[in-house]
């Protein structure tokens, strides 16, 4: 799905974002949709774009918005999260246990800093 104004530093961005969707379980259909959008998206960003709105020049990166929802941020993983790895790690007591005492248990149970 490259389209012809895209450079080839665009392509391989392409490709690479849609590599990794499928990867990660998305239907190529959709992956080729995403990573076709984040590219221009970037292009409107960087200025390469002939036409771009407001928010697709203004709006956080995507790459920095990746980042975020990382959670490696402040917040860390969520309860959710901490209670799931709880789970597989079985963890007695996780039902009860609020989010700063799962991190400590998970991060025991699992030899990582909670």
């Amino acid at each position: 799905m490259p389209q012809e104004a895209w450079s080839k530093k665009r392509e391989r961005q392409y490709e690479h974002i849609k590599e990794g969707l499928v990867e990660g379980g998305r239907s190529t259909d959709e992956a080729e949709e995403i990573a076709a959008r984040t590219v221009n998206k970037e292009r409107a960003r960087a200025g390469e774009a002939e036409e771009s709105s407001k928010l697709s020049r203004e709006d956080i990166s995507s790459g920095r918005r990746g980042g975020l929802r990382s959670h490696r941020g402040p917040g860390g993983r969520t309860r959710d999260q901490l209670y799931e790895e709880a789970k597989r790690l079985n963890i007695p007591g996780r039902s009860s246990m609020r989010k700063d005492e799962l991190k400590r248990a998970v991060g025991r149970k699992s030899g990582r800093k909670g």
